[in-house]
């Protein structure tokens, strides 16, 4: 393996506990931020230190936000009789490309007994919370089909459908655009199970 001088070779380690990021590409930025204006480096190292120090928890939903509330539980325009329950933050940009205009609410994780996580370390209290002195109608389960979010999504279902509103999962089998011949057993499953009136 190449040796590069003690900065080089820090940076390098740096960029490659990223997610995603092996020797190759840790290399690549590192060079490209050798090679660049030192104003572009102060840039990316301000930009990384603000959202350690300016970003916190949304106090209503959980999600990511700059005040104590996030943007989407500040927008006026917002529907308030709809909650999305989301595993992680990031899950929220794909539902917003859909123009939902509900709110959302962000678990942090999914129940996982094998890793230790049960729902007590989820961010499911202030959801109960959200739901006793409110308009909402409908809490739609948007966790992944991965078997720790049907688990999570098995258990809202059960703990949320005694306090009133309707409580919807998430439509899942075939993607738009792929071949019958490449789903597996368990995606043809549910595509079968989630069918619809034409």
């Amino acid at each position: 393996m190449a040796e590069f001088a003690e900065p080089l070779a820090r940076l390098i380690q740096e960029c490659k506990r990223l997610p995603g990021i092996g020797q190759k590409s840790a290399q690549r930025i590192a060079f490209h931020l050798l090679r660049s204006p030192r104003e572009d480096a102060q840039n990316l190292s301000q930009a990384i230190l603000d959202v350690k120090d300016k970003l916190g928890i949304c106090s209503l939903c959980n999600n990511i936000s700059d005040g104590d509330l996030c943007l989407y539980c500040r927008d006026p325009h917002r529907e308030h009789n709809q909650i999305c329950v989301v595993e992680e933050p990031h899950n929220i940009l794909p539902i917003e490309t859909t123009h939902f205009r509900g709110l959302y609410h962000v678990l942090h994780g999914t129940i996982s007994p094998l890793r230790g996580i049960g729902p007590e370390q989820l961010r499911i209290k202030n959801l109960v919370d959200r739901l006793r002195d409110s308009e909402v109608q409908e809490i739609i389960l948007a966790t992944n089909p991965t078997v720790e979010g049907e688990a999570t999504a098995v258990y809202l279902s059960r703990l949320l459908k005694p306090l009133g509103p309707r409580i919807t999962r998430i439509a899942m089998g075939i993607p738009v655009g792929s071949d019958l011949e490449f789903a597996d057993e368990v995606t043809m499953s549910r595509s079968l199970e989630n069918r619809r009136d034409m």
